[in-house]
């Protein structure tokens, strides 16, 4: 028998609360903004950190491949952080409620291909195409989250099967291979604002805008409260399955617009363009310092995080490092960012230091 959101059987009458449970409301409550407080003050140093490590990074690239931060790289380079950025912003919402989004490569490829193929070359089509693309990821969002925190489809095996599915989409429209974008949204991927490429300006206000909501609205901070701790947020009367269908939503919604740009940045798209994405994406997000346990995040931090993957990308390609090495130095990013952030160091250092002094007091009896 199917259960609603606070546990309760539906069409059951609901039992009055006892005066205990009653009390403890209140304590559960407290206990959880408590949490959130003290994760928000981590992720707070976490984005620091992240800050300290891409200054860090670019420095790096100063001495050894001066190429690499040249005015033509940098232009080459900008375009591309900014579209991870925001992809990467949409994964945050996601794992900030505990879970983890693999669709990411299925919403982008197939809003790539519907911008290329519904149009083909007609930029008259285009605000059409845009419209179905937008359509197309809300539903698989709103699709992934019902699963997931309705049904109670673990996030992995739900994001997994979207992402075959909408893949079919993909093959289904493009046949494989899609035209070449038009040339208005070519135009407009490409254009520069002060000599910046467009898609920076965009990335930084919708990195701004999510931030705001999560970390200055009643509604955000409603929404770290869950991602903290479900049972508190239960306390506190908060509908948790809502909070995380919304996030699965408004992440594909992201996912969407950062595939729009990448779209008119490459003038011959590939039906598999979102491949490329899934795991600096959520590499992004690690290392930003958003725990993977959920709660503790930052939007900003993930949208640093991106640029210096895509640096360090940069940095390796102008070094000559195949695409194989490229994909190892992501991965040990990502294993370095789980080791640093999700690691409870207190923990291990407390084991050690009880390990250690009974060991002293061992070798002291003897």
């Amino acid at each position: 028998m199917s259960r609603d959101a606070s546990g309760s059987t539906p069409g059951s009458v609901a039992t009055p609360a006892t005066p205990a449970a009653a009390a403890s409301a209140p304590r559960a409550a407290a206990a959880s903004e408590r949490r959130v407080s003290e994760r928000v003050g981590r992720s707070a140093g976490a984005a620091t950190g992240t800050d300290a490590a891409t200054i860090l990074l670019l420095a790096v690239s100063w001495f050894v491949e001066p190429q690499s931060l040249s005015h033509s790289s940098l232009l080459g380079m900008l375009p591309f952080a900014a579209i991870l950025a925001i992809v990467a912003v949409g994964q945050t919402l996601v794992i900030q409620q505990g879970g983890i989004d693999l669709s990411v490569p299925g919403v982008i490829s197939l809003t790539v291909v519907l911008l290329a193929s519904v149009p083909d070359g007609d930029n008259g089509k285009l605000p059409i195409a845009i419209g179905y693309a937008i359509v197309g990821a809300l539903a698989a969002g709103a699709l992934s989250g019902v699963l997931v925190s309705r049904v109670g489809i673990t996030p992995i095996v739900t994001t997994l099967g979207m992402n075959a599915l909408l893949y079919g989409f993909v093959i289904q429209v493009s046949n494989g291979n899609p035209p070449p974008t038009t040339s208005g949204l070519n135009d407009f991927a490409t254009s520069k604002i002060a000599g910046v490429p467009t898609t920076v300006p965009i990335a930084i206000v919708v990195t701004a805008i999510v931030a705001l909501i999560v970390k200055k609205t009643v509604a955000g901070r409603r929404f770290e409260g869950v991602g903290a701790s479900n049972s508190g947020a239960r306390a506190a009367g908060l509908v948790v399955a809502r909070h995380k269908s919304i996030a699965y939503v408004a992440a594909a919604l992201l996912y969407c617009l950062g595939a729009i740009l990448l779209g008119g940045v490459f003038s011959d798209p590939s039906a598999f363009q979102g491949d490329a994405y899934l795991l600096p994406s959520v590499a992004a997000v690690v290392l930003g310092g958003t725990s993977l346990l959920g709660g503790r995040g930052s939007v900003a931090a993930s949208a640093v995080a991106a640029v210096f993957l895509t640096q360090l990308d940069q940095l390796l390609l102008t070094s000559g490092a195949s695409s194989a090495v490229q994909n190892l130095v992501q991965a040990g990013a990502l294993a370095i960012g789980i080791a640093v952030y999700s690691v409870p160091w207190g923990r291990v250092r407390g084991w050690w230091r009880e390990r250690s002094e009974a060991s002293a007091s061992a070798a002291s009896r003897r």
